[in-house]
């Protein structure tokens, strides 16, 4: 069993609630979706062929004990919930970042599945499979990364709909579009509005270069 890997790498976890965690991270090729204000056109085309098992031993080298799978979208591939379940099993802590527009139900509900929903900016809204709010336990997490006020109301939307439905997450996360969108806005239509979630900046990109890879 084989997978598409763009890039396998150690770096900080910079959009969960483990931010600020070192972290393994298996990047897989190919998205179905092509976001305005993407970060990662490069996971788009095809990567390098590699089986479960050299993933599995290539994420152990570094020694720690998170590895978050991500892309492109993972759930593209059809052996992701085999990887998933093949880092489970020796222990790992194992994050999944799915763009939301996939069923999350593929994949083990032991890992963390980390859904991000398409704000209207991104241009990808239509796609979202709201779905996957029923197949989320208390250990996934929800984000929504948001780039105006138009997208702010659509993920406020969302989050009070949440609410009244009473669906069990772990955390709903709100990120503002890096460049576009200064966090402080951002944080001041939160406490307006007394939402409870949690505002994160991607911290990767504060330590490094916005447009740095494998970090």
């Amino acid at each position: 069993m084989t997978l598409d890997v763009c890039e396998i790498f150690y770096g900080i976890q910079g959009e969960s609630t483990y931010q600020g965690m070192p972290c393994v991270f298996v990047r897989l090729s190919g998205c179905n979706l092509r976001c305005r204000w993407c970060d990662t056109h490069y996971a788009y085309g095809k990567g390098l062929t590699m089986s479960i098992q050299e993933i599995v031993n290539k994420a152990g080298d570094f020694g720690c004990p998170i590895v978050e799978i991500t892309g492109g979208e993972p759930l593209l591939q059809a052996q992701t919930p085999a990887l998933v379940n093949a880092l489970l099993d020796i222990g790992l802590l194992v994050l999944v970042e799915t763009n939301g527009s996939m069923d999350i139900s593929r994949v083990d509900s032991r890992c963390i599945r980390i859904v991000d929903i398409k704000c209207p900016s991104s241009g990808m809204a239509d796609h979202n499979d709201f779905n996957n709010f029923a197949r989320m336990t208390k250990n996934d997490e929800l984000k929504f990364v948001i780039a105006d006020r138009q997208d702010y109301e659509f993920a406020r939307q969302r989050v009070r709909l949440l609410e009244f439905e009473g669906y069990g997450i772990n955390a709903i996360h709100f990120s503002p579009v890096f460049g576009e969108l200064d966090p402080k806005t951002l944080a001041e239509w939160i406490l307006q509005d007394r939402l409870e979630v949690r505002m994160h900046l991607q911290i990767h990109k504060v330590i490094w270069d916005k447009d740095a890879r494998g970090v």
